[in-house]
């Protein structure tokens, strides 16, 4: 009986130990496609939130605390999202970083915004996202209608009378070629096609053939950078030179690999700046080429960078983890926050503010470059 009793109260202070262990740390979420067809995104998205978490956990952490980083791969599926946000709930994280597609970031809003987790998107740019009233939910990265201001000026500095729009049917991509056709519209542009293509198909001969017929000067695909890189090696193979031009989600390294330099050449494309573009990104892009032997890949990564950065200024500034404590502090206190990607403010809705959006063309070498 005394053995038993002694046994006990070992298991229960082995237990306490534990419990004292887990209060020890701040847990901060990262939910991002770490499979799928955007795993690069979602890889390095874990990456750059790593490193930024060992640099902060090696001066101190927070609040006498270490920063503890969960990490759960949505597979850029709305359905699986919503699995990796119930579990992410389940396991006392104070607030989420991601994700990338904006349909899949709508699957988890409600999920995060009823469990008072503060959660940050860094590539989903839906204007809906943030419309909804949801004060648990921010983003780093833009909207479309921004986007497709830009976009829309872009088209008509290039000199196009003749547009054709051709998104995927995604809520991003779909979003902005609605934003970019009302724009051009008002602007006068002809906008001689609108349609949308099967996203993961191989094949995307029948879908030029259509956009050829119609004659457009300038073709603006607003989906992602695995279609983009078939639909420019094809349309080279058959011979069509027409400009293209497209929106933040073709921001990839991948979009040369894909459709080789020759037929990238000449593409442009809107985006938030990138890092090397940015001398306040300057330390940051040392650490991570010394950490992971090149520089980033992605500026939706090092958007989300931002988020875990912004989540920390809140709790060191509020000398609290409490979400409710941190979306306040980044609804009315954050003001022009030294980012990754240029200054962050938020306004009320949790969306960034200010002129973000710049212009890049690919060149010969299938470098990125920014345009004046």
């Amino acid at each position: 009986m005394k053995k038993a009793l002694m046994l006990a109260l070992a298991i229960g202070l082995i237990m306490t130990g534990i419990a004292v262990a887990a209060d020890d740390t701040i847990k901060i979420g990262l939910m991002g496609p770490m499979t799928g067809s955007w795993a690069s995104e979602g890889q390095e998205m874990k990456q750059v939130v790593d490193l930024l978490a060992d640099e902060l956990n090696k001066s101190g952490g927070l609040l006498g605390k270490q920063i503890k980083i969960i990490s759960e791969d949505d597979g850029g599926d709305p359905r699986t999202a919503a699995l990796a946000a119930q579990k992410l709930s389940s396991q006392g994280v104070i607030a989420v970083v991601g994700t990338y597609g904006s349909s899949v970031t709508e699957a988890t809003q409600n999920i995060y915004n009823e469990s008072g987790i503060v959660q940050i998107a860094n590539g989903s740019t839906a204007i809906r996202l943030s419309e909804k009233g949801l004060k648990y939910f921010f983003r780093t990265c833009p909207r479309d209608d921004e986007q497709g201001r830009v976009a829309g000026q872009t088209i008509q500095k290039l000199g196009f009378k003749n547009v054709a729009i051709l998104h995927d049917n995604t809520t991003y991509a779909k979003g902005l070629a609605e934003e970019a056709k009302g724009l051009l519209e008002k602007a006068k542009a002809n906008i001689v096609f609108y349609d949308a293509l099967t996203p993961g198909e191989r094949d995307y001969n029948a879908i030029l053939t259509k956009l050829k017929g119609a004659k457009p000067d300038g073709v603006f695909f607003t989906g992602y950078y695995p279609e983009a890189g078939l639909l420019l090696r094809q349309k080279k193979e058959m011979g069509w030179n027409v400009p293209f031009i497209g929106g933040d989600a073709i921001n990839n390294p991948d979009l040369v690999k894909i459709g080789g330099k020759d037929a990238v050449a000449g593409f442009y494309f809107i985006s938030s700046p990138l890092p090397k573009d940015l001398p306040e990104a300057a330390e940051f892009l040392k650490k991570f080429k010394e950490k992971y032997g090149h520089a980033p890949n992605s500026i939706y990564s090092v958007l989300s960078g931002d988020g875990f950065r912004v989540i920390a200024e809140a709790i060191k500034n509020e000398k609290s983890a409490d979400g409710k404590k941190i979306a306040e502090y980044l609804h009315t206190k954050l003001k022009d926050f030294p980012g990754l990607t240029g200054k962050i403010s938020f306004n009320d809705k949790g969306d960034r503010v200010g002129e973000v959006y710049r212009v890049y063309k690919v060149d010969a070498d299938g470098n990125f470059i920014l345009q004046p």
